[in-house]
């Protein structure tokens, strides 16, 4: 069997009755190399081998795709293995079914770790300087007592990915009922979103999370949901990207500094008409603004000749004050980030009863800000003596407090999820569903199209005459 498995990574592909097309061939080579070539799956009662190949058959279960990790081929060997043979025929059809089955494994692990698009992205969960290696990973898996749950333990640790691959699994053994290509699709939706957590997985035990298709914004403490609140989100022609950041600090009655291209697509315009008017109809005092030119130095609006002026030559800065009416509300929370995003209260709370939240321009307004700085402060709370909204309104002085215990912020994009234990679907509200549906479909096919080519170039040489024995039970 040694000799056997040693001669099948060694010999070139072409010398070969059926090619393997191992995934990664080097690293399958390096995993026996360890072993001296000797048999992982097969030796005794091969219990561990069956428990392998049932885990790669309900692939389905995580969201993946059982063929990828050569299940029908695999199936195939196993039956054969099963029919009366040879003892070197018998030796060579388990040598196949070691490496494929090692191959396959290897696969799936690296795949449950970081996801099959970035499967060589370094997951948020591998530590700098030890990243993740899959085939010593199956390696341990094989020596603890449990192969099955060893080898899993490779997924994403966090409650959001746990329970929508639980409720996959779950989904998945349902009868599909009178429309089965919804069910299917639903199937879809949720294998799509665990490939994301794969790549974007959560190392923190406490955190805050944003679901932007879900309008939602959570704070998660040991799994456990502490807080949750509905959001506004960026409108998809200026979507809120996703990131990870820590929140720090939030001011409480902010000045808002208005960004260039708000100013000069809002405001200038209003600005313009404004101009027509008696002195009495200043819109920036009216709406608590004041201008401001390139020196940081005030302008007096009434003297600009704004019509003048262009959103390619406008050259000042507008800046609201605190109080009723700004746009950031009475608080905000700024946190490092290359977007320029912050979250804030909300100017028009009414807002938050749509059912369509993709409203802002980037940027995400909270429903409840106050209970966001209090869980923030914890105990601090009640010394920081948070005011109440009309306590801002009728006072509004800015002032900025820092948080003894910052806490991790991530902002994510995923279409279901489960709720208090129900399972939620989402609006693909900025279409990435679709753009990722289509990239795995495309990988997907990639590795077929070289299978087939492998096989119609063996079914070549044999109608040729090639040499080259076939094992019974072998399916093309």
């Amino acid at each position: 069997m040694t000799s056997r498995i040693r001669s099948l990574l060694n010999s070139p592909a072409t010398g070969q009755a059926l090619p393997l097309a191992l995934a990664d061939g080097a690293t399958v080579r390096a995993f026996y190399v360890r072993r001296s070539y000797s048999a992982a799956w097969c030796a005794g009662t091969g219990a561990k081998g069956q428990a392998a190949l049932a885990l790669l058959a309900q692939a389905g279960d995580y969201g993946l795709v059982p063929a990828r990790y050569h299940v029908p081929q695999l199936r195939a060997l196993a039956d054969s293995l099963a029919q009366p043979a040879d003892a070197v025929g018998q030796v060579a059809r388990l040598a196949r079914f070691e490496v494929l089955l090692t191959d396959g494994v290897v696969q799936f692990a690296l795949h449950l770790r970081r996801g099959q698009l970035h499967a060589f992205t370094p997951s948020p969960l591998e530590k700098t300087g030890a990243p993740f290696v899959p085939a010593v990973w199956v390696a341990r898996a094989l020596a603890a007592p449990g192969f099955a749950a060893a080898l899993l333990r490779c997924q994403p640790p966090q409650r959001e990915y746990r329970e929508l691959q639980q409720a996959l699994a779950r989904w998945r053994r349902q009868p599909a009922g009178r429309n089965p290509s919804a069910h299917n699709r639903r199937t879809q939706q949720m294998a799509l979103t665990l490939e994301r957590w794969r790549w974007q997985a959560i190392p923190e035990s406490e955190y805050v999370l944003v679901n932007l298709p879900a309008y939602r914004l959570e704070v998660v403490r040991k799994g456990q949901v502490r807080l949750s609140q509905r959001i506004i989100i960026g409108r998809p022609g200026q979507p809120t990207p996703t990131l990870n950041s820590r929140l720090t600090s939030f001011t409480i009655a902010p000045e808002w500094n208005v960004p260039r291209s708000v100013a000069v697509r809002h405001i200038l315009p209003y600005l313009k008409v404004n101009a027509r008017y008696s002195p009495e109809q200043d819109f920036l005092a009216n709406n608590n603004y004041r201008l401001f030119d390139a020196q940081d130095r005030p302008v007096n609006p009434a003297s600009v000749n704004w019509q003048a002026i262009t959103a390619q030559n406008f050259p000042y800065t507008i800046r609201q004050s605190p109080g009723c009416g700004n746009l950031l509300g009475n608080i905000i929370f700024r946190f490092p980030n290359p977007y320029g995003l912050y979250l804030s209260d909300a100017p028009e709370p009414k807002r938050f009863a749509r059912p369509y939240r993709a409203l802002e321009e980037g940027c995400m307004n909270l429903e409840r800000p106050v209970h966001l700085a209090a869980y923030l402060l914890g105990p601090d709370s009640t010394s920081a003596a948070l005011p109440t909204e009309a306590q801002c309104e009728a006072n509004p002085q800015p002032r900025t407090i820092f948080l003894k215990r910052p806490l991790p912020l991530h902002v994510r994009y995923a279409t279901c999820a489960v709720e208090a234990g129900r399972l939620r679907f989402y609006p693909d509200v900025y279409g990435q569903d679709a753009t990722l549906r289509r990239q795995l479909l495309n990988m997907h096919k990639a590795p077929q199209r070289s299978m087939q080519a492998s096989l119609k170039q063996h079914r070549s040489k044999a109608a040729n005459g090639a040499n080259g024995t076939a094992f019974a039970g072998q399916r093309d």
